[in-house]
């Protein structure tokens, strides 16, 4: 009876080694980086409200934590947005106690969940009430009637300051800080009140710019001078054909040079003008030319055209790239594909945007759900589909 029972005993463990190993890849086909080698990033900024809104997750059939279903296939970093007061949510939901999702709060409890799972944090500061984008970067209500350059900067510097040090009052510093999202033409450009100081890159403004994003740069270094984790710097725009422009302008006119990190957001939809293949020769080029950190703080491919509820999807109605269908073989290929461009171009990183806003009761300025669950690393049931295995795919 013993004998039987030790080679039942091996046959339940082949049986669950064999489910954990998805796509039935071998074992030695994998490998787990630190995000000091290079960031397998995920931006969960909206795990908190989607859970708060009946949102569940699973793997292999069983309900998870999502954030660690992210670290056990090989996320070693959050990326999570900072906007300074969220007011709108609580009118979304008609409630005026609610969360104010990606306010400090909720940011300090997404940083906590990570850092307690030992995965290394993204912090991107909008400085926005609400998303911060190429098209959008309004100032906070705040900070609206500003009309002093010197005091617009010594309101970044205060306020980036003063978050990096509750945080790390905490034990909560991030590894890594982002002063601005998607800033193509600049930051707090956007239904700005006559007289509000001119930051707009487009039109000439670089002293300007550069002058907030170095006190926002100074903010971190300084808040961080006595913490054992110093923050590596990232600068952030979306499209890569803007990149050699704007980092150029940036460093010769906006005498903006004390930072770590060039970052971009490629979405093949949108980001045209450079082709998917020829990312990592312009990798290459701005690594050397800058000297800088390379990476790819945005990103996502659809794994289906569908959709899980009445909030239509931004992405999945445009031509997939050619090799790559919308589909979940499709999905993980790109990111296969994208990440080993990245790495073989000396980058330093690929963050996948929002791979967990699968549809739930949560609501923002647009709709209830998701407009993006066709995109995720869940399917419309919430399990974990095959994507999630490139970030531990052992890669040349």
């Amino acid at each position: 009876m013993r004998n039987i029972g030790l080679v039942l005993l091996c046959l339940l463990l082949f049986s669950c080694n064999k489910k954990s190993n998805h796509e039935g890849e071998p074992q030695n086909d994998r490998r787990f980086y630190t995000a000091e080698e290079f960031a397998m990033g995920v931006d969960l900024s909206y795990v908190n409200q989607i859970e708060d809104h009946g949102g569940i997750y699973r793997d292999s059939g069983e309900v998870r934590d999502p954030f660690q279903i992210m670290k056990s296939h090989g996320a070693n970093m959050v990326r999570v947005r900072l906007w300074h007061s969220p007011l709108w949510v609580r009118d979304v939901y008609g409630d005026p106690g609610k969360t104010l999702y990606s306010g400090y709060d909720d940011v300090e409890k997404t940083i906590r969940r990570a850092k307690e799972l030992g995965m290394a944090v993204n912090l991107d500061f909008h400085y926005s009430d609400r998303w911060a984008d190429p098209g959008h970067q309004v100032p906070p209500v705040a900070w609206k009637e500003i009309t002093s350059l010197e005091v617009l900067k010594d309101s970044v510097y205060n306020y980036t300051f003063d978050v990096l040090k509750r945080l790390d009052a905490q034990g909560l510093m991030p590894e890594m800080v982002q002063i601005g999202n998607e800033t193509n033409c600049g930051m707090m450009i956007s239904e700005v009140t006559s007289g509000f100081p001119k930051l707009d890159g487009c039109n000439g403004y670089w002293s300007n710019l550069g002058a907030v994003l170095n006190s926002g740069i100074k903010a971190v270094r300084d808040a961080s001078a006595s913490s054992a984790i110093k923050p590596k710097v990232a600068l952030h725009v979306a499209d890569p054909k803007n990149l050699e422009w704007w980092f150029g302008k940036a460093v010769s006119d906006g005498k903006v040079t004390d930072f770590d990190i060039i970052g971009f957001s490629y979405y093949h939809i949108w980001h045209t003008e450079v082709p998917f293949h020829m990312l990592p020769t312009l990798i290459s080029r701005l690594k050397k030319g800058f000297g800088k950190e390379v990476m790819v703080l945005e990103t996502a491919y659809p794994w289906s055209t569908e959709g899980a509820d009445g909030y239509g999807n931004i992405f999945g109605s445009q031509n997939p790239l050619e090799g790559y269908p919308y589909t979940r073989e499709g999905q993980r290929d790109f990111m296969v594909k994208l990440t080993q461009d990245v790495m073989n171009a000396g980058g330093k990183g690929v963050m996948y945007w929002e791979p967990a806003w699968i549809t739930s009761g949560m609501k923002d300025l647009w709709g209830t759900g998701s407009a993006w669950d066709n995109a995720t690393f869940f399917d419309f049931g919430g399990n974990a589909l095959p994507v999630v295995e490139y970030m531990n795919k052992s890669y040349e």
